[in-house]
C-alpha cells in the first residue's frame, strides 16, 4: 500500500493473523484505543507532568497485582498490599489505576499529546501560570485617543547612585492604548508610592511645557490592584477629573497588555544597554570573586532619569510599532480628530495633592501639621485664619495651604528643618545601628545553627559540635539572668485579703496577708500627745 512503511505493514499482518476482521480492513483505527483518564491526570499532577514516572507507576501497579517478581517474597508468590509504594517517592499503589494491558511508553506519550493540550501539559508540569502562555486572548476593538489609558510600575534591573546609596529605580508611566503614546512618566529612586502615581498622572494630563504635546484627561484608566494605584489620593484625583478607574483582577497582566508590552520593551531596548544592568549571563567566577556591589559602575539618578526621558521621547517620536501601520505614536495621536479635554496646570495641583482632611488655624508661628510647624512669607498678617493643608505624599519638607473654600493660598516650608550635616549624621547613625543589629543577628544564627554528620547509609542523624560542661553552664546562667519571669518573686509581698463580702476560695484566702490591727484612737480628753516609745497603762 503506498504511503505505509514496512514496519506498519508487518504490524497489519500480525493483527490480521489474530483477527479476521483486521484482515478485511487493514490499518483501520480501533475504537478501544488507550486514552488519558481522570485518574491518570491526577498522577500527572502528582509527578508534575513527568509522563515517564507515571508510566513506571502504572507498570508497578500491574506487576504488583499479578504477583510478579517485584511482588515476591521468600516462598510462593504473594500479592503486594495495595498501599505499598513501589516507586521511590511515588504515590501509594492503591491510588494508581490498574490497566489491563498497560500501554507501552510510546503509546502512553502519544495518548498524552493527543488527549491533553499544550497548555494543560504546561500547567501540570509547571503550574497554572505556565498554561497562560498557550491561551488565546481576544483583542479589544479599536478605540480613539484618550479613551483608555493603562498604568503600571516597572523596576529597572540595574543600580543607580541616589545621594550616595545604590538603589534600584522604579518607573511609573501612563500609556494611551489606542495610539501607544506615553503620556506621563515619573522615576522614583527606590520603591514607588502613591506620590509616584500622582506625579506621573500630573505629567500625563498637563500638555504645557515641559510636558506634552500628548495628554489631556482620559475617559478610563486600567490598573492593577496595587495599593499605590488604589490609594485614596490616586482614586480621589482621578475621580475629581471624571476618570473611570478600572481595577483589574489579580494576576491578570494580559488585561493590560499595552503597558506590559511597554515594560518588556523598556527592559530590552533601554535598561539592557545601561551600565549596572543586573540581568543576563554572568561572567566566570574568577572574575566575580572579590568584586563588591560598589565596584560596579553605576549611573547617577539624575543621569538615569535623563536616559529614561530621552527614551520616552524616542518612543513617541521615532519608534514605529507594527500596530500603527508605519506611524509613530505621536503621529497617530495627532492624527486622531477626537477632542481633548484639558485642565490648566494652575488648577491641576488641587487634583494631584493629598488633602489633610480637617481645618487648621494659622498661628503666630505658622501652621502646625503632623507635629511640625510650617511657615511662609505670605502668612504675615493672617494669624487666626482657617486654612486647609494639601501635600504630596511623603514630601514632608513642603506643603500647600488653601483657605476654607479650597482656594490656593501658597506653599509653606518646614520651619526648623535639619541641616544637611545633621541629616547625613542621622543617616550614618542609622546605618551603623543597622549594621550592628545585622551582626548580632548573624552571631545568633551561628549559635542556633545545627550541623549534622553526612552519611551514606540509612541511620539516625548525628549532631556535630562539642560543648564543654563549663560552656553549657555559662550559657544557661546567662539565659536565666535574662529571663525576667524566673527572677520574679511573686510571694515576697502577699496580696491584701479580699473584702469580707467576697466569696473567696480557701486556697486564695490562705495566700493573702493578715490585715494589720486597727489603730487605737487617741483619748480626745488628753492635752498632751504620748511620747514616742511609751506604752499605755496596763501593758506592763
Amino acid at each position: 500500500m503506498p504511503g505505509a512503511s514496512e514496519r506498519t505493514v508487518w504490524r497489519w499482518l500480525a493483527e490480521a493473523s489474530q483477527s479476521p476482521a483486521a484482515a478485511a480492513h487493514p490499518g483501520a483505527r480501533h475504537t478501544s484505543r488507550f486514552e488519558i483518564t481522570a485518574e491518570i491526570r491526577v498522577l500527572l499532577a502528582y509527578w508534575h507532568g513527568n509522563a515517564s514516572a507515571v508510566h513506571r507507576q502504572l507498570m508497578e501497579r500491574a506487576v504488583a497485582e499479578a504477583g510478579g517478581p517485584r511482588a515476591q517474597t521468600s516462598g510462593a508468590a504473594v500479592p503486594v498490599p495495595p498501599d505499598l509504594v513501589a516507586v521511590p517517592g511515588g504515590a501509594a499503589l492503591s491510588q494508581v489505576p490498574l490497566l489491563d494491558p498497560v500501554p507501552s511508553l510510546s503509546t502512553f506519550l502519544r495518548a498524552l499529546r493527543r488527549d491533553l493540550t499544550a497548555g494543560e501539559r504546561a500547567g501540570l508540569a509547571i503550574g497554572p501560570q505556565a498554561a497562560r502562555a498557550h491561551d488565546v486572548f481576544g483583542k479589544r476593538p479599536a478605540s480613539w485617543r484618550n479613551y483608555a489609558w493603562e498604568t503600571d510600575h516597572v523596576q529597572a534591573p540595574l543600580l543607580v547612585d541616589a545621594d550616595g546609596d545604590l538603589v534600584r529605580p522604579w518607573i511609573t508611566w501612563f500609556i494611551d492604548t489606542a495610539t501607544k503614546v506615553i503620556t506621563g512618566t515619573a522615576v522614583t529612586p527606590g520603591h514607588p508610592s502613591r506620590a509616584s502615581v500622582l506625579a506621573a498622572l500630573r505629567a500625563a494630563v498637563v500638555r504645557d511645557e515641559p510636558y506634552g504635546p500628548a495628554g489631556g484627561v482620559p475617559e478610563l484608566v486600567r490598573m492593577d490592584r496595587g495599593k499605590d494605584f488604589l490609594s485614596a489620593a490616586a482614586t480621589t484625583a482621578l475621580g475629581a477629573m471624571g476618570v473611570t478607574v478600572k481595577d483589574l483582577p489579580a494576576y491578570s497582566p494580559h488585561l493590560k497588555g499595552t503597558v506590559e508590552s511597554l515594560n518588556r520593551a523598556a527592559d530590552r531596548m533601554l535598561f539592557a544597554a545601561l551600565p549596572g544592568y543586573t540581568v543576563g549571563p554572568a561572567g566566570p567566577r574568577s572574575e566575580r570573586r572579590g568584586r563588591t556591589t560598589g565596584a560596579v559602575s553605576a549611573l547617577s539618578f539624575q543621569d538615569f532619569t535623563t536616559e529614561v526621558l530621552e527614551w520616552m521621547n524616542w518612543w513617541n517620536t521615532a519608534h514605529r510599532p507594527k500596530a500603527l501601520s508605519g506611524r509613530t505614536p505621536l503621529e497617530a495621536w495627532q492624527a486622531d480628530p477626537t477632542p481633548v479635554t484639558d485642565i490648566p496646570a494652575a488648577g491641576l495641583w488641587a487634583f494631584t495633592l493629598e488633602d489633610d482632611g480637617r481645618p487648621r488655624k494659622l498661628t503666630s508661628h505658622g501652621v502646625s501639621w503632623r507635629g511640625r510647624t510650617y511657615t511662609a512669607a505670605w502668612m504675615t498678617g493672617q494669624a487666626g485664619r482657617q486654612v486647609r493643608v494639601r501635600c504630596m505624599p511623603h514630601h514632608d519638607h513642603e506643603i500647600e495651604v488653601c483657605d476654607a473654600r479650597g482656594h490656593h493660598l501658597g506653599p509653606a516650608h518646614l520651619a526648623d528643618a535639619a541641616t544637611s550635616e545633621q541629616l547625613q549624621a542621622l543617616r550614618e547613625a542609622g546605618a551603623e545601628r543597622a549594621r550592628r543589629l545585622r551582626a548580632d543577628a548573624k552571631a545568633a544564627e551561628r549559635l542556633r545553627r545545627q550541623r549534622f554528620a553526612p552519611t551514606t547509609s540509612a541511620e539516625p542523624a548525628q549532631r556535630l559540635g562539642a560543648v564543654t560542661a563549663a560552656q553549657a553552664e555559662r550559657e544557661l546562667a546567662a539565659a536565666d539572668n535574662t529571663d525576667v519571669a524566673r527572677l520574679a518573686l511573686p510571694d515576697l509581698i502577699p496580696p491584701a485579703p479580699p473584702p469580707a463580702h467576697w466569696r473567696t476560695s480557701p486556697t486564695l484566702a490562705a495566700s493573702t496577708a493578715t490585715p494589720p490591727p486597727a489603730a487605737v484612737p487617741a483619748d480626745p480628753s488628753a492635752d498632751v500627745a504620748p511620747e514616742p516609745g511609751s506604752r499605755p497603762a496596763g501593758d506592763a
